[in-house]
């Protein structure tokens, strides 16, 4: 097992409040023992005499008692979704699932560490039963589930079980760590996308730019279809190097355009994951 306290943290907030009745560290819509002014009640709406106000009480010529009402301060759920398909099973040096084991103990511990419940939900073609980890604050479950994803050699499988996953995500607002190649028809990303709207998405891209740019111009070579994660095997020549190049770039620009239509900046990772990184992303692209 991983030492969870060599594991990197990053720091995460969001723009919305939670609804969540457990305390935590972000804004809720929930009264409550926090610091966040609301307003005033009536001690006989509200009785809390910890909470009375003498100087609005002494104002009021009906004589009522009046107290403070706050907001308390609330956890949100925190899920990693992460692709399990075959196109995830490649990488120069290390495999995209590696890297995806990493980002994922890094989330969770950095969940843990601010009191937000954390899941895990593997998909492939299809949502996986056994890559399940249930929303908790004691999250060893997804933990085990991450080191598992270390040494796991998926089968080669399409990733359209994507458009399932929400079925398996509360009712509740979450914050959603969407990990992926996103090797997969458009149409597809989009319809799955349009499903996960209730849900604060950051799609986090793992990239390994070896798949297109270290192929030979001659010769036999595998070759990963950037829209279906497919493996493809091809007589390599300079010409169809160069296609499949421009291919791999025009596929970046249009997942950056469908991200960006649904206000999800994508989160790009290649080769290795920097924790600090993705702090930054939160303080650049999600007001607090």
């Amino acid at each position: 097992m991983s030492d969870h306290f060599n594991i990197k943290e990053f720091s995460y907030h969001v723009g919305w409040r939670s609804r969540g009745r457990h305390p935590g560290q972000h804004a809720s819509t929930l009264r409550g023992m926090g610091m966040e002014f609301r307003g005033h009640s009536t001690l006989l709406a509200y009785p809390d005499p910890r909470r009375i106000d003498i100087r609005q009480t002494i104002r009021d010529p009906m004589e009522q008692v009046y107290v403070r009402i706050y907001n308390q301060k609330s956890a949100i759920p925190v899920y990693v979704v992460c692709d399990l398909s075959g196109s995830m099973n490649f990488g120069h040096g290390r495999r995209k699932l590696q890297l995806a084991a990493e980002i994922a103990e890094s989330i969770a511990q950095s969940a843990t560490h601010s009191s937000d419940p954390f899941g895990f939900i593997g998909f492939d073609d299809q949502v996986r039963e056994d890559w399940i980890s249930i929303a908790s604050v004691k999250p060893q479950r997804a933990f085990e589930l991450t080191e598992r994803l270390k040494d796991y050699h998926p089968p080669q499988l399409a990733g359209n079980g994507l458009l399932d996953v929400y079925r398996y995500l509360p009712r509740e607002r979450a914050l959603i760590f969407l990990i992926s190649d996103f090797h997969m028809p458009l149409s597809d990303l989009q319809e799955s996308l349009s499903m996960l709207l209730r849900h604060h998405i950051v799609p986090m891209v793992l990239w390994d730019r070896s798949e297109y740019l270290n192929m030979p111009e001659f010769g036999i070579t595998s070759v990963v279809d950037s829209e279906t994660g497919a493996l493809r095997t091809l007589f390599m020549r300079r010409a169809l190097k160069q296609r499949i190049i421009a291919g791999f770039e025009q596929r970046r620009a249009d997942i950056d355009a469908m991200f960006m239509r649904f206000d999800m900046p994508p989160f790009y990772v290649e080769n290795q994951f920097d924790a600090d990184a993705l702090t930054e992303y939160f303080y650049q692209f999600v007001a607090p």
